[in-house]
């Protein structure tokens, strides 16, 4: 089975996708219809669906030349707090993204498990899977082709979002293989490939904060190429990711900083899921009071440290060549705990220059009724109490943060693993190949 890791350019070069010069012609009349195709990890628009009460956008109109616009709320977070409201997940058709984009959707996230949730269901990548394998790509090869045209065509959606703000959003995240989690120049290696095969400006290569990548992660903006760094639960380790993309900047030599970006994916609600089991355990009212407040918590701080970090002579230099802030980018928007509410990682998460990626569930309950305002740093004091308080009751952050990276790397691991069995499957059952 090839690695990614040993290919630093492809046996085959992979061809592009073609050009979506111009996108089929969508006609919304608000974000989402009534019904939406879930079981195979899409958003799909059914433009002859009623509309249910439930799901309708909450929209208001601007005027403009007379013209109508159609205002969600996920264009009022962006515009009135300049958060960049993005969408977490990707699958085919790929332009099953044009009516999010038209609600204000202004990036999109994948991952390997959302991939192999993707790949898996769905028959869409069965023709260009079936030409790659008897065209003689192994397995692993035929996975990255796959992606990589789902990347690009998705790139090109978003590259007018893109160009509008000179670079500063309209990204497509792409991550390297989970299997190089503990591997530093097996990641820059693979970081490097990825960015050059995909060729799109608005892509971003995700690397995860693993104390082995952080390295990866200097190296890799010092070439110029532009990072989501993610699975970062802890502060200390954000920290570290920052630290790591200033030193890239720095060791760069480039004169024009300007196109290398990058965001720190911030992950929330996976915290809770944690540390809710702690407390329990613990099972004082003190404690059992807590749940729920954790992940919120350290996210504040963790927009403390951001601001602190970028500010001051050594950023202010870097400010000089065109740098740009290595934005927060709020991950795990989830609600895995249905007593709480269905906004509680999005909604008092708001702030400027950050970034919110929401899966289905959250994106549809924030245009639903999500409130817009800044948030994130509303109670900071309060935050910081929670924090200690959580400390005192024996919460130890370090193991919480090491834990949740150990479960977060494992589960992309599992599910690129299981996603390279289901295609081997396909192809025998196709009698394509016989590896």
């Amino acid at each position: 089975m090839a690695s990614i890791s040993n290919l630093s350019t492809p046996a085959t070069p992979l061809k592009s996708s073609p050009l979506l010069t111009k996108p089929p012609t969508v006609s919304v009349s608000i974000g989402f219809p009534s019904k939406l195709a879930l079981s195979s990890s899409r958003l799909s628009l059914r433009s002859n669906a009623p509309l249910a009460a439930s799901l309708l956008v909450k929209c208001s109109q601007v005027g403009g030349n007379g013209t109508p616009v159609k205002q969600t709320t996920l264009h009022d977070l962006y515009q009135k707090q300049g958060q960049s409201p993005w969408y977490d997940n990707l699958c085919r058709p790929v332009t099953d993204l044009l009516p999010l984009i038209e609600s204000g959707v202004r990036g999109v996230t994948s991952n390997p498990a959302i991939f192999q949730k993707a790949i898996s269901t769905s028959n869409a990548y069965n023709d260009q899977f079936k030409e790659l394998v008897q065209g003689g790509k192994d397995i692993e090869s035929a996975y990255w082709e796959l992606v990589v045209k789902d990347i690009q065509d998705a790139c090109r959606l978003f590259e007018s979002i893109y160009d509008e703000t000179d670079g500063g959003d309209g990204y497509v995240s792409v991550e390297v293989s989970p299997q190089l989690a503990d591997d530093t120049k097996g990641t820059v290696d693979a970081a490097k490939w990825l960015h050059k095969v995909v060729d799109r400006p608005n892509v971003y290569i995700k690397i995860p904060a693993t104390a082995a990548c952080v390295p990866s992660i200097k190296d890799v903006i010092a070439l110029g190429i532009s990072v989501n760094v993610t699975l970062i639960f802890s502060l200390s380790r954000y920290e570290a990711v920052i630290d790591a993309y200033l030193d890239g900047l720095e060791a760069s030599g480039l004169d024009d900083l300007s196109r290398v970006t990058s965001v720190a994916s911030f992950f929330v609600s996976r915290v809770d899921t944690l540390v809710d089991k702690m407390l329990e355990k613990i099972g004082t009212p003190e404690a059992l009071d807590l749940r729920g407040k954790a992940a919120n918590a350290q996210a504040a701080l963790a927009f403390q440290l951001y601001q602190k970090k970028f500010s001051g002579p050594r950023w202010e230099a870097l400010v000089k060549k065109g740098a740009k802030k290595q934005r927060l980018l709020w991950a795990s928007t989830s609600v895995k705990n249905p007593a709480y509410p269905d906004t509680l990682y999005v909604a008092p998460l708001v702030g400027p220059d950050t970034v919110s990626t929401m899966p289905d569930q959250a994106l549809q309950a924030f245009i639903d009724h999500g409130v817009v305002g800044r948030t994130i740093d509303a109670n900071v004091s309060e935050a910081e109490g929670i924090y200690s308080a959580l400390e005192k009751l024996g919460i130890d952050w370090s193991f919480v943060g090491n834990q949740l990276e150990l479960e977060g790397v494992d589960s992309f691991k599992k599910a690129f693993v299981s996603l390279l069995d289901s295609l081997q499957e396909k192809a025998n059952s196709l009698k394509l190949v016989s590896l």
